[in-house]
């Protein structure tokens, strides 16, 4: 492990921003995620058939090597079987949706973990599902959501395009969308995908004491699991560590609008191997919370994706083989790569008493995709 780690050029951060607008206010985060969404989800979710809380494991490898207190990783690959955190948000708001109105088909645009939530949902109560996927989404995710009754429409470009055609479609059909982007006049339903995510703070403080956590380090694509792990904070935690949000460097809308004070658009020009963060504009709920509370952003080049997830699948982390998909390792470059830059180690405040928490947001949900990572990551550690 110790040979992969100090490969400097590897661990690279291509973009680090300190966020000049910072001031954490609780009461203004659960403004937007109101507590009563995130409590609902809690105790709604929970209930489900066959519900589990996910691992939280430490990887006590890797902290030996970088000398910090704690490092732990947050293992979505246990989900119930759709192997990702996304398991928790669209379910959810297909279930509240339906609980008031039936009969309707529901729609939704993805990269792929999404659009298993929300078919996964749909299935669950009987609804007809129309999922939207761009020409870079594999076959494989493709027929894992129709695997579960949904019909899935490829659309020409990126995910961008498959929204476009969602809202269109979905207008045209009187269909109901169960998306997690949000936009002017349609923000009930992120807020509620947002909320089902929240269960994994809860599950945390079940294992750990979460008010030593100093560090959380989260992905971004369109921002709303990174928004909703810090509303979790802002509710259910009394201390407030440092939040630092990881996006793909071909991708960073949260770091551009971050940097120019106001949601920016960006035009994807080349597309990311963590496709399910290849986002081109943050979600405007997710932004009210981002905003002000997000301490630093950062972004990687796809360049260590395969090195870390054969890490963790050889345990060279932690005495534990971990099973982490392309969107799972992010935080953890991230930490890695701070430590190969002075400057950032110095503004991140990195040390022996750093208690970091690190999302594996997603496990073996593309399986030629883990497969090929895992081959190009073995010969290189």
């Amino acid at each position: 492990m110790m040979r992969a780690i100090l490969q400097k050029d590897l661990w690279s951060i291509t973009s680090f921003l300190e966020n000049q607008q910072y001031s954490f206010n609780k009461k203004n985060i659960l403004t937007h995620l109101p507590e009563k969404f995130i409590e609902e989800a809690i105790e709604s979710i929970s209930s489900w058939e066959n519900y589990t809380p996910t691992p939280l494991i430490k990887l006590n490898k890797l902290n030996k090597e970088l000398k910090l207190k704690n490092i732990y990783y947050k293992d979505e690959d246990k989900r119930f079987d759709l192997k990702s955190f996304k398991a928790l948000g669209g379910a959810f708001a297909v279930y509240k949706i339906a609980s008031e109105r039936k009969n309707i088909t529901v729609s939704t645009a993805t990269a792929g973990n999404h659009g298993r939530s929300v078919a996964w949902g749909a299935q669950r109560l009987g609804l007809k599902c129309k999922i939207f996927i761009s020409e870079f989404v594999s076959e494989s995710r493709a027929d894992a959501m129709r695997n579960l009754d949904a019909e899935v429409i490829r659309v020409k470009g990126n995910y961008d395009n498959s929204l476009k055609e969602c809202i269109k479609q979905s207008k045209e059909n009187n269909w109901e969308i169960v998306q997690d982007v949000s936009w002017e006049g349609y923000k009930e339903v992120p807020k509620l995908i947002m909320a089902g995510y929240t269960i994994m703070i809860k599950e945390i403080i079940d294992e750990i004491d979460i008010n030593s956590i100093t560090h959380v380090f989260l992905q971004a694509g369109v921002g709303g699991m990174a928004a909703a792990m810090i509303a979790g904070f802002a509710k259910l935690s009394k201390n407030i560590p440092k939040f630092i949000i990881i996006e793909p460097e071909n991708a960073d809308c949260v770091f551009q609008s971050i940097k120019n004070n106001k949601p920016t658009r960006i035009d994807i020009k080349k597309e990311t191997i963590m496709g399910g963060m290849s986002c081109g504009d943050v979600s405007s709920v997710a932004w009210e919370i981002l905003k002000n509370s997000t301490n630093y952003c950062l972004t990687i080049p796809d360049k260590a994706i395969s090195t870390a997830v054969a890490l963790l699948a050889k345990s060279r982390l932690s005495d534990e083989k971990i099973i982490g998909g392309e969107c799972a390792v992010p935080g953890l470059i991230a930490l890695i790569g701070s430590f190969n830059n002075k400057e950032y180690l110095d503004k991140l405040q990195l040390n022996s008493e750093s208690n970091i928490l690190l999302f594996g947001c997603e496990g073996l949900t593309d399986k030629a995709m883990y497969q090929k990572l895992l081959s190009d990551g073995l010969q290189k550690i």
